[in-house]
């Protein structure tokens, strides 16, 4: 499928990463994830949880939508499964409220998981209200009208990250990242042995080993010329 925006079309049914394993993903945390799939996928800083200690998951259905303009949302719905993330975008900066608690209250009907924008978004309260998750690039008032084509389940980019319909899109406090739909089932492996390594330094450092130890950095440390001084007499210390 091609990585080009294109507007005028809805995409229905396209092929989506299975649910079971999108799900143990992101149980995993998008940390562990895009860690593990070598620091890919991240879809940037910008976008907030709009609550606090939630953690989900779900295959994308994309939505491209013109600035200050949520026409495509609206047919965004209508294409939503129970396990989908809805990801939105934009055909230029926009940080209008194009979502608020009346989507939000159409796609927990369908069992969407979640909302992840590069917009803004609005009836913040209601929203944490529901527990409808969401993740956006802003929180606004702005209101939006209903005049412009985009698209629906085409590729979109997000955060310097293309994201196609139906790959998975993973969000927690952190932020949110995607996996391709071909690579879920590298990423359930890959983020599991991460997790595995991850509990084995817990233990260590919890029984007193230093990370300079375990990792190897003293052999880093001292490739780069870094040496331990005495602080008695020592001017650089001073």
């Amino acid at each position: 499928m091609s990585t080009t925006p294109r507007t005028g079309v809805i995409v229905t049914d396209p092929p989506r990463a299975d649910h079971d394993a999108v799900t143990a993903l992101a149980g995993y945390g998008v940390a562990t994830v895009h860690e593990a799939m070598g620091r890919i996928g991240y879809l940037g800083p910008d976008l907030r949880a709009r609550q606090d200690g939630v953690r989900t998951g779900g295959t994308a259905v994309t939505v491209l939508c013109r600035p200050g303009d949520n026409l495509m949302i609206h047919a965004a719905v209508e294409q939503c499964r129970p396990g989908d993330m809805l990801v939105v975008t934009t055909t230029s900066p926009c940080v209008d409220g194009l979502f608020g608690e009346l989507f939000a209250t159409a796609l927990a009907h369908r069992g969407v998981r979640g909302l992840v924008t590069g917009t803004g978004v609005r009836d913040v309260a209601e929203l944490r209200a529901m527990a409808f998750p969401v993740w956006s690039a802003a929180v606004s008032a702005q209101g939006s009208v209903k005049a412009s084509a985009g698209a629906v389940n085409v590729p979109v980019v997000l955060g310097g990250e293309v994201v196609h319909p139906g790959d998975a899109v993973l969000a927690d406090d952190d932020g949110a990242v995607v996996v391709a739909r071909e690579r879920v089932g590298e990423a359930v492996a890959a983020g599991r042995a991460r997790l595995d390594k991850e509990e084995a330094a817990r233990q260590a450092f919890a029984d007193g080993e230093l990370s300079l130890d375990r990792y190897g950095l003293r052999e880093t440390l001292a490739g780069l010329g870094v040496r331990y001084v005495s602080a008695a007499g020592n001017e650089a210390t001073r």
